[in-house]
């Protein structure tokens, strides 16, 4: 993204002829995102050009994330960065080249650690994204727009594996035989998903649908957390999302594109703090079937990450980026192997066996 596009559009939030310095932020993957300082007021804002390759409807994340900010303001609940509208009054400013763009509030003295160090990292990140869901409890999911919907809808990615299966080459399947019988095994996680689907014991909470620690805000002075971000994914969602997804991306020794078979293992400290910590935050608002059934969470979003990987291996890599031929089908033994791990340590340390 072109710093003087920036320029141009933060000064629609900022106001024209001032001298405002643009440094880009983060190290996001999805959106350009940028801190703009207007040194002569002393202020300092985030400005964030939305991919609409990714989210067709920019103006739907805007929508969401002014209600839940609204909603937690108005009950007195743990804040968010406030958003800011643009100088005409709305929400957002769109460019000459239809190019999307949203500003908020920049929090002085903060920022995202990249990685958890330790346990108590992981059960510290847990416990945040658990209350920010126990925040947002007496607020009714159907008013949030499903920016990505069905994003964690199981049965809908294990038909899409099997349709990619019916359409892939013969030189993508015989490659493949292994990785889709062992997913094809585990088939009663999907089954399950179903089971859940319309259960009023498994009701839709607002969720944050993108848990990592490079999504929090801590004090660089006191390390403490200030506030979960990047809420662009907050939606309706079922109890495993967010708990499952720290689990696949907090608990492994190496990360999804390792191909050091050997070294993918599951930390059991990191499980249980992360668990642990989740709990603690979402308090007692978990209906007894959803903690019958916790140690599901990380098993639905390893398989469901897998699968995908592997539909996307049979598409000839048409959504995730490659850089080599066989990456997708190598992310996707990555997460099987992520999987058998851990089965075998929930069947270990907590007797759960969900494949009978």
């Amino acid at each position: 993204m072109n710093i003087e596009f920036a320029r141009k559009a933060a000064e629609q939030f900022m106001g024209q002829g001032r001298r405002l310095d643009i440094e880009p932020l983060g190290a996001g993957l999805i959106h350009f995102t940028c801190k703009v300082t207007d040194h002569a007021e002393k202020k300092s804002i985030v400005l964030q050009a939305i991919n609409s390759l990714v989210f067709p409807r920019p103006a739907d994340i805007v929508s969401n994330y002014q209600k839940v900010y609204e909603y937690l303001e108005r009950n007195r609940k743990p804040s968010i960065p406030a958003p800011i509208n643009a100088r005409d009054g709305g929400p957002g400013w769109t460019d000459d080249t239809n190019q999307f763009w949203r500003a908020m509030e920049f929090i002085e003295g903060s920022y995202s650690p990249m990685t958890a160090k330790n346990e108590d990292d992981a059960r510290k990140v847990a416990s945040i994204f658990g209350g920010f869901t126990r925040a947002l409890a007496g607020m009714d999911p159907d008013a949030l727009i499903a920016v990505i919907p069905r994003f964690h809808h199981l049965a809908l990615r294990y038909r899409q594996l099997e349709e990619a299966i019916e359409k892939a080459s013969i030189e993508r399947l015989l490659k493949s035989t292994h990785v889709i019988a062992e997913f094809r095994e585990r088939k009663r996680l999907v089954d399950f998903f179903e089971e859940i689907l319309h259960s009023p014991a498994y009701p839709d909470r607002v969720m944050h649908h993108d848990c990592k620690i490079s999504n929090i805000l801590f004090d660089k002075s006191s390390g403490e957390v200030i506030c979960p971000v990047d809420l662009d994914t907050l939606m309706p969602g079922k109890f495993f999302s967010d708990l499952g997804d720290m689990i696949r991306s907090m608990c492994c020794a190496v990360d999804e594109n390792s191909v050091q078979w050997e070294e993918i293992e599951m930390h059991p400290s990191f499980y249980k703090a992360i668990l642990e910590g989740y709990l603690e935050g979402m308090g007692d608002i978990f209906s007894r079937e959803e903690k019958e059934n916790i140690h599901y969470s990380g098993l639905m979003m390893i398989y469901m990450q897998g699968i995908r990987f592997l539909a996307d291996f049979l598409h000839d890599d048409t959504y995730y980026k490659t850089h080599y031929p066989e990456q997708n089908l190598n992310r996707a033994l990555n997460q099987l192997i992520l999987l058998e791990k851990l089965e075998a340590f929930l069947e270990r340390e907590y007797a759960f066996t969900p494949y009978r």
